[in-house]
């Protein structure tokens, strides 16, 4: 004879199971909801209460706990419920009042809010005015800078540029190409004083300058690798040599096409004269103040975190001997820099910026 109470039938409607399915598969979903939708779904296969518990390792109490919170209230019935505590001290007029604050007055003795003296202002505690903060992604403390170019063919350039970058021609070769000018070659004053356990790497804060050098550089856009020369200036003249060494190492069965920035050594006469007697060679400029659109920066950046930015040269040689010795490392297993953003979505995002600041207030 059977004994308790039987068990009232579980049915799921498609929507319900769909949405049971995706709780378990979801990966951000939190386990204990995961573990409900589980049993659940076993238990519209018809499986008993002491089935699903043996097989998901809980007890009978929380199957039929969460069997029946699914019987009264549905999907709903497997959420938490809000648990209780402390109450809100701070109302939403004041919260209200602390970003109005925030975004649209200073204080009279800085630029910028700090949660210290907004906090004296408001009269709440510092603790709160940092939570709000957060809450609502407020940085005053934070300040970022940008600049749009006004090339009159700035949208004709990035569709140029981008469009080698993702759809690069047949038999022919993309080079990125710039300077860095001006790197200076530095020496500190007092001997550096190395890393250790629990103190970093220090050195003095002044100088000595011992010249500087240019390094001219063209990034592959196929194969990631660079070439490049140092010279002690950066004329019309400089260029032009560099431009020989890229004839030079480019199979002469290969069209070249140089994207470059607007800086005046690449338009002179001298390298138009040098361009016309080579018809392979074809230049891409990028848009005034837009020198994002050109890779050969983000590998002059590489340049300047792993070489210069903490190296010590006591010459120009030397720091030019750094250089070349740092790009024939890169070169023996180059990666190339991988363009994703598409011409259009690139102009959207402009796009969307200036409406932005066209709508600014401030």
């Amino acid at each position: 004879m059977a004994l308790g109470r039987p068990k009232a039938h579980l049915t799921l409607a498609p929507g319900e199971r769909e949405r049971l399915a995706q709780w378990v598969r979801r990966p951000k979903t939190a386990q204990a909801l995961a573990l409900r939708a589980r049993i659940i779904l076993r238990c519209a296969e018809g499986k008993k209460n002491k089935d699903v518990a043996a097989e998901f390792g809980v007890s009978q109490q929380m199957v039929c706990k969460w069997r029946a919170r699914f019987l009264t209230q549905r999907l709903d019935g497997l959420l938490d419920e809000p648990r209780p505590g402390a109450p809100r001290r701070i109302g939403d007029a004041q919260i209200e009042q602390v970003i109005v604050k925030t975004l649209e007055t200073t204080p009279r003795d800085a630029t910028h809010w700090s949660t210290r003296s907004l906090a004296a202002q408001t009269g709440l505690s510092q603790t709160t005015i940092s939570r709000i903060w957060r809450a609502f992604g407020l940085q005053p403390h934070r300040s970022e800078t940008f600049k749009l170019s006004r090339d009159p063919l700035f949208i004709e350039k990035v569709r140029d540029i981008v469009g080698l970058y993702l759809n690069p021609p047949e038999r022919a070769l993309v080079l990125c190409v710039d300077e860095k000018a001006q790197i200076q070659a530095l020496d500190r004053t007092q001997p550096l004083l190395p890393m250790r356990p629990g103190q970093a790497e220090r050195r003095t804060h002044d100088y000595v300058r011992h010249g500087t050098t240019s390094l001219f550089a063209a990034l592959d856009l196929a194969t990631g690798k660079v070439i490049g020369e140092c010279h002690r200036r950066h004329r019309s003249v400089e260029f032009r040599k560099f431009l020989d060494t890229l004839d030079a190492n480019v199979p002469r069965s290969l069209d070249v096409h140089l994207i470059l920035d607007n800086y005046g050594t690449h338009k002179s006469p001298i390298i138009r004269s040098w361009l016309a007697k080579r018809p392979r060679f074809h230049l891409h400029f990028t848009p005034t103040s837009a020198s994002w659109l050109n890779l050969v920066e983000r590998w002059f950046a590489l340049l300047t975190e792993k070489q210069i930015r903490r190296g010590v040269h006591r010459s120009t040689r030397e720091l030019e001997s750094a250089i070349k010795a740092y790009l024939a490392i890169y070169n023996e297993q180059p990666k190339p820099f991988v363009w994703t953003k598409t011409a259009d979505q690139i102009l959207e995002s402009v796009a969307r910026f200036c409406n932005r600041i066209s709508d600014s207030a401030h």
